[in-house]
């Protein structure tokens, strides 16, 4: 079966490995072809194309929604299209999906609101407006051809083994692997995005999470030399980043509210704290 119409995906990150498999570069190669001048020329091509300027240029576009400097392609580098980790590519195929930070099923238009609200620190968009209808329909165009449900190629970050992190090595990293671009003090330069403070993603974020940056950080970074760290520095270097200040995401403690969170979850939440408080009360006895 293969899916028709068009919806709505989700906005993350990408990754990369050095050499890519032929699956991959075949993808890749099927990806680059599709142009600008590929679209069609008619409503669907224009609400495309306005999607993918809303991706690459959200700030700009809706300040209302995203008042941060980040914009959707800072995450899902090469417009979520060529690199492995947060394709955007076939993500519209995987929604309705279950999220266990949520506790429930989410469309592919909560899972957009929830990086609006997180990853941008913003408002969420109107479910039925056409900012919404039009970045849907760019991800709908850059996922035909892909199977409800499929996976990709590249689809998600890779799993690393969690390590003990250290913020000094990580901040002598910093300055001499991401600070050319990133800025001394992580607030970015140009299109690069803030790493932390007032105007980056906001602590509900999952780049927020050690596990999750790392993974990133371990397949993406340097930008112009992805996959050149190791596990252990990628590791050193996503503490370092995690441990400055960033916006709150008020409501966070309602997070998993199965009480399953991540190890990594950087705060506390309410079902984790009233599951820890079950487990260690004193198992009643019976009366002789």
């Amino acid at each position: 079966m293969r899916f028709a119409g068009v919806a709505l995906v989700l906005v993350a990150g990408a990754g990369c490995r050095a050499r890519p498999t032929p699956d991959e570069s075949a993808a890749a190669a099927r990806i680059a072809a599709m142009a600008d001048t590929t679209w069609p020329v008619s409503p669907l091509g224009a609400a495309a194309r306005r999607g993918h300027a809303l991706l690459a240029h959200t700030h700009d576009s809706l300040p209302q929604y995203a008042p941060s400097a980040l914009r959707c392609f800072n995450c899902h580098l090469d417009e979520g299209m060529r690199r492995n980790g947060l394709l955007l590519v076939g993500a519209f195929a995987r929604y309705p999906q279950y999220r266990s930070r949520s506790g429930h099923m989410e469309t592919i238009t909560d899972r957009v609101n929830d990086c609006f609200k997180r990853s941008l620190n913003g408002q969420p968009l109107p479910v039925d407006g056409p900012d919404m209808h039009d970045i849907v329909t760019y991800l709908a165009w850059i996922s035909r051809g892909i199977e409800v449900f499929d996976s990709v190629p590249g689809q998600g970050l890779p799993k690393l083994k969690p390590l003990p992190a250290d913020t000094a090595r990580g901040a002598a990293l910093f300055a001499g692997t991401c600070a050319r671009c990133h800025g001394v003090d992580g607030t970015g330069m140009a299109a690069v995005p803030p790493l932390w403070g007032p105007r980056s993603f906001n602590i509900g974020a999952g780049m927020a999470r050690l596990n999750t940056a790392a993974a990133f950080i371990r397949t993406n970074m340097p930008f112009d030399k992805p996959g050149s760290l190791t596990d252990q520095e990628a590791f050193d270097i996503a503490s370092f980043v995690i441990s400055h200040s960033r916006p709150d995401y008020p409501g966070k403690e309602l997070d998993w509210p199965k009480g399953d969170p991540p190890p990594d979850v950087a705060y506390p939440t309410a079902a984790a704290a009233k599951r820890a408080a079950a487990a260690s009360r004193p198992t009643p006895t019976s009366a002789h």
